[in-house]
């Protein structure tokens, strides 16, 4: 028999790296080509990760919770001979006693909340604590020049006690009151200080947030921290759109087979305008706005387990209506359905957040990182409203819609991103009511 490194796969776009949660299969169990291995998880969704060979697994190299680079051997599985030219080959090498050797220390490596042995750690814990520092909340200290004795006496919220990124934002916030450990020297009487607030939080029943509840929690915590907010509102008569959506629904499910919701015409409209004004289309590297070349559109949706996730419309701006409506129903069935793919939520550009799905009059949307801003569109609601016609000014019954853009005003200033709503809901106003499906 011969030994095949099973390493972590590619879970997504960007996707450098992954956690393992749980594994499928111990030591000494067989498994079959395409059987599920282990479970992972990235920044935004857990999938489930197949074998591609059937063997048995001769070693696990890392347990559950350990963060694993894309591409780093993470079980040995042991094949019979029936193997391509290449595996025999490999097979013919290892049978060298010197390779054996040099290949000796790439066997297990113990993984524990204080120790972590890596060629290239991706994390690692302090000397003198239990304390996990993961990737993020190192580039965080580093960013904020914090050593790793200050971020040990950070308190910490997560998992088996790990520094969560939004501890660090948390303790950045308070003013770094743990920044000099110097206990006997006496402050200034009239030198502001942090109070120490203790609040009543209740009694109730206490509910544990799962994983992505925290990861959603963290998120936010960083795009407030990170982009100052600034949200522009407009308001938008979609009268010509709702009749002409409600005239043609039944002729077009019938013509093509999909339903058509109110997101397609949407997702429609809001790529026109975002090829209108370029510069919503971005995201910032630090002293460097990076303008996107496609223009993909995430639906920020809500999961049956009421945590929130963005699969994305690719490539927006070159699907018609039919692909459009096509594309939205097939990613909103997969996220009721809980199966959405690490690649169905990766490569958003711009995010749009249907508040009023749920009865919302508007909203003030939180942008989803690393983009610039992010539409909440609110309820479409029958209202009164004075219009211009050929006999002057009337009263007349009107459908109604708050658009609301939350935008970094770092990169846009309030015109680029009062245009670009503006825009926006010019489109929803002027759809053609005799267009054809």
């Amino acid at each position: 028999m011969s030994k095949v490194e099973f390493k972590m796969p590619k879970l997504g776009e960007s996707i450098t790296e992954a956690a393992i949660i749980t594994w499928f299969k111990n030591v000494g169990d067989t498994i079959e080509e395409d059987e599920m291995l282990l479970e992972v998880a990235t920044d935004k969704v857990d999938s489930e990760v197949p074998s591609n060979v059937s063997g048995i697994i001769e070693e696990i190299l890392f347990e559950a919770n350990a963060v694993i680079k894309i591409g780093e051997p993470i079980a040995i599985i042991k094949v019979d001979g029936e193997v391509s030219a290449s595996k025999k080959a490999i097979k013919k090498v290892e049978k060298k006693p010197e390779e054996k050797k040099t290949k000796k220390p790439k066997k297990k490596r113990a993984i524990t909340s204080s120790v972590v042995e890596m060629s290239q750690p991706t994390s690692f814990s302090v000397s003198n604590s239990n304390t996990f520092f993961s990737p993020l909340v190192i580039k965080i200290a580093k960013a904020h020049h914090i050593s790793f004795e200050e971020l040990a006496r950070i308190p910490a919220t997560g998992h088996e006690g790990r520094l969560r990124k939004s501890d660090v934002f948390q303790y950045i916030d308070d003013g770094r009151p743990y920044k000099f450990a110097q206990p006997t020297v006496q402050q200034d009487p009239t030198a502001y200080r942090i109070p120490q607030l203790t609040f009543d939080k209740g009694k109730g029943k206490v509910i544990e947030m799962d994983r992505m509840r925290q990861m959603i929690a963290d998120h936010m915590v960083y795009s407030k921290h990170t982009s100052p907010h600034v949200t522009a509102y407009v308001e938008a008569d979609l009268t010509n759109m709702v009749n002409w959506r409600n005239a043609n629904k039944v002729a077009f499910q019938e013509k093509y087979g999909e339903r058509l919701t109110f997101t397609p015409l949407f997702v429609e409209a809001v790529a026109k305008a975002v090829k209108d004004f370029p510069n919503i289309n971005a995201s910032v590297d630090g002293s460097k706005i990076i303008v996107k070349d496609d223009i993909n559109i995430g639906m920020a949706t809500a999961l049956p387990s009421g945590n929130l996730i963005v699969p994305v419309v690719k490539s927006a701006d070159t699907k018609d209506l039919k692909a459009l409506a096509a594309n939205v129903n097939e990613l909103s069935g997969k996220a009721r359905e809980n199966n959405l793919k690490a690649d169905d939520i990766q490569g958003s550009t711009f995010t749009i957040s249907n508040v009023g799905t749920f009865g919302s009059v508007m909203g003030t949307p939180i942008i989803n990182q690393p983009e610039v801003a992010i539409l909440a569109l609110g309820i479409i609601k029958k209202r009164p409203e004075v219009i211009t016609t050929e006999k002057g000014d009337e009263i007349a019954i009107r459908s109604m819609m708050y658009l609301s853009l939350s935008f970094d005003h770092r990169v846009v200033d309030g015109f680029l991103g009062g245009s670009f709503v503006r825009r926006v809901a010019d489109y929803f106003e002027k759809f053609d009511v005799n267009r054809k499906i």
